[in-house]
């Protein structure tokens, strides 16, 4: 079998090329750039910091840049809004976006769900019920149980990050919410205009269209990934391991590679130590076939990137000595 391979994800926690290298020297094979927040170029000292460490570990590392594609986030926010439980606010306390402002206006009872789910809002009228509070940053993702909003494949910045992702390093991208097979033409067609069509395409797997039409997709791309946050929104929790299931079986069967991704080791972002469960979740995954395993937040904005990957790497060549 094919090694598998780890991936963190760059962000302020782990910017400095010093914490890379020791990423790197812990099992690190690649990291991922979400550019929902900032442009390639925006984020250029964070991605040659990441190229210097690992030209210093002698690792031809991966750079997989995560598009915005047709995901839906609130705008930026100058400080983060707290949201308390049962409380009544007015729909301008959060910049959403026009085309969720049109999906959500005189539609009472409409289900708003904010950062993969941990905030819970509900329309009442021309106002919305915090029905579960917490802290809502800025550019965090929008989801609307049962509505479908029509948005492009690309945006600018999207076409923008492509023409310039050579440059860059970029080995991979990564498109949210894949709806259908020419949601991935017209990535492949963008990378093709800007020179770069030996970039591979990654499918991320966020919605139940997406889920539908997994055979159809499979063929346009390069690797599929489960990305289990936003897809664990767009139906109840406890139908998620069926889902995974189902994509992973297809997968394997098409013989294409594919990644699970999302809260593989969320209680390391302010611990040292995963809990039972997480470890157990990274080794299922490759025992289903993952050619790839990842994590988010972990790396990119807690306090133990360094762990993280270690923990994450012990136990993915633990289960591939099962395996064996």
């Amino acid at each position: 079998m094919n090694k598998v391979k780890i991936y963190g994800t760059l962000g302020p926690a782990c910017s400095d090329p010093e914490v890379l290298k020791k990423m790197f020297s812990a099992g690190m094979d690649g990291i991922r750039l979400n550019l929902s927040h900032a442009t390639l170029e925006e984020s250029g000292d964070m991605v040659r910091n990441y190229h210097l460490a690992a030209e210093a570990c002698g690792i031809r590392a991966e750079l997989l840049i995560d598009l915005q594609g047709p995901e839906l986030r609130i705008g930026r926010l100058i400080e983060p809004v707290h949201l308390s439980e049962g409380s009544l606010i007015s729909l301008d306390a959060i910049p959403f976006p026009d085309n969720v402002l049109g999906g959500i206006q005189n539609r009472d009872g409409q289900e708003i769900l904010l950062d993969d789910g941990k905030i819970l809002l509900q329309t009442e009228g021309d106002m919305i019920r915090v029905i579960r509070g917490g802290v809502l940053e800025g550019r965090k993702s929008i989801a609307l149980p049962g509505r479908s909003i029509d948005t492009p494949a690309l945006t600018g910045a999207d076409i923008e990050n492509i023409r310039v992702a050579k440059r860059y390093g970029v080995t991979a991208v990564m498109q949210p919410f894949v709806r259908n097979k020419d949601d991935l033409a017209k990535v492949r067609s963008a990378l093709e205009e800007a020179g770069c069509g030996d970039i591979r395409i990654m499918a991320k797997i966020e919605n139940l269209t997406g889920l539908a039409k997994i055979e159809e997709l499979i063929p346009y791309c390069d690797e599929i990934v489960i990305a289990r946050g936003d897809l664990g929104n767009a139906m109840e929790l406890w139908e998620l391991p069926a889902a995974q299931k189902r994509i992973s079986s297809a997968c394997r069967r098409a013989g294409r590679d594919f990644m699970v991704v999302t809260q593989m080791l969320e209680s390391m972002t302010h611990r040292q130590v995963p809990s039972r469960a997480e470890v157990s979740d990274i080794f299922n995954a490759v025992l289903d076939g993952a050619s790839s395993v990842m994590v988010t937040g972990e790396t990119a904005a807690g306090e133990y990137p360094e762990l993280v990957i270690s923990y994450m790497a012990h136990t993915v060549r633990e289960a591939e000595k099962y395996l064996q």
